[in-house]
């Protein structure tokens, strides 16, 4: 079974190929809420990071994928494990498809289960969090039909457009 390969999509290391595409999304001022960024980051900075994505996980605590389409192996998107944990057996997930003509066709679907299993088998985790916005009822759909549960709410925890939201905190503990 490869972990990384699913039906319509799979999931691959960064390469200095994607520069654009990780330029493009990482300056999409509509994602600065979620990834904490308030200024634009240059190509020269974003090469380095890709220079640098080789790195273990277990060192830098942290791994991103390319979420790519398997027919033309188009990138569609990126799911990042975060703040990985081993000591406690646990890592953060947050997914980002780029295009709103990708949206709604399973990939982010598919990149979740495909990553959450990985982590499971290959990092040996105990639990994948995520931290969603009261407001994204898409992605909570997407992590709640993938069994992720609503355990807790950080109330005005983002301020964003002049205003606090509240995120709410998400756990997938598979049952022994």
């Amino acid at each position: 079974m490869k972990t990384l390969k699913g039906e319509h999509i799979f999931l691959r290391a960064l390469e200095l190929s994607d520069l654009d595409f990780l330029y493009n999304l990482e300056n999409d001022e509509s994602l600065w809420e979620v990834s904490n960024t308030t200024t634009p980051y240059s190509k020269y900075i974003l090469q380095q990071y890709l220079e640098n994505s080789h790195r273990d996980i277990y060192e830098i605590k942290q791994l991103r994928l390319v979420i790519c389409k398997n027919e033309d192996e188009k990138q569609v998107g990126f799911i990042d494990l975060y703040d990985f944990d081993p000591k406690h057996n646990r890592v953060g997930v947050g997914i980002v498809i780029f295009s709103e003509a990708d949206k709604r066709k399973g990939y982010a679907s598919e990149a979740l289960k495909l990553t959450c299993n990985y982590a499971f088998r290959h990092l040996n985790v105990h639990q994948v969090f995520a931290g969603i916005t009261e407001e994204n009822k898409e992605s909570i759909k997407l992590f709640e039909k993938a069994g992720f549960e609503r355990s807790g709410i950080k109330k005005d925890w983002i301020f964003s457009e002049g205003k606090f939201k509240s995120e709410y905190f998400y756990q997938l503990i598979p049952n022994p």
